[in-house]
């Protein structure tokens, strides 16, 4: 269970990092505490095992990544760490999962790519199968993005 200073802070942290110096110290005004005593809270949460990870969204977009695709991975079960390390290492790649197999669907393994261009994608990821040894991969490319937000697990006091 946790306190109500608790779920300002993950709720202030569950909204848009500020870009500039001392972000905590922003947040900490929206929960209402002072920075030393936000980044104590953070501090024990992560070390409760609360927060495991803070994530960041970038819109590729914007930054002059235009093209990407989710490739799918069949890869031997034994060998799935440590390629998931390997592929999540390249700069392209955002995102890489680890699911199991479906009946008709062999895949396991799964990286988001980036790149300026639909043939930088491509690229990537046959550098990627060179390094691990993997030649069965589907790249699906994005067509349009219907959804991107964050959980929302506490609403601030913002929202109401």
């Amino acid at each position: 269970m946790l306190t109500e200073t608790e779920k300002k802070v993950v709720a202030a942290l569950q909204g848009d990092m500020p870009v500039e110096p001392r972000p905590y110290r922003t947040l900490a005004k929206q929960a209402g505490i002072t920075e030393d005593a936000f980044i104590a809270v953070v501090a024990d949460l992560a070390k409760r095992g609360v927060i495991r990870r803070f994530g960041a969204t970038l819109k590729h977009q914007n930054s002059g990544f235009t093209a990407n695709a989710m490739a799918a991975w069949q890869v031997d079960d034994a060998r799935a760490d440590e390629l998931g390390r390997l592929f999540a290492s390249f700069d392209e790649v955002s995102h890489c999962y680890r699911r199991l197999p479906a009946e008709t669907w062999p895949y396991t393994l799964y990286t988001m790519i980036h790149a300026t261009s639909e043939q930088g994608v491509r690229e990537t990821a046959r550098r990627m199968a060179e390094q691990a040894g993997v030649s069965d991969y589907v790249l699906l490319f994005s067509v349009q993005e219907l959804k991107k937000t964050s959980m929302e697990y506490f609403p601030s006091d913002e929202d109401d």
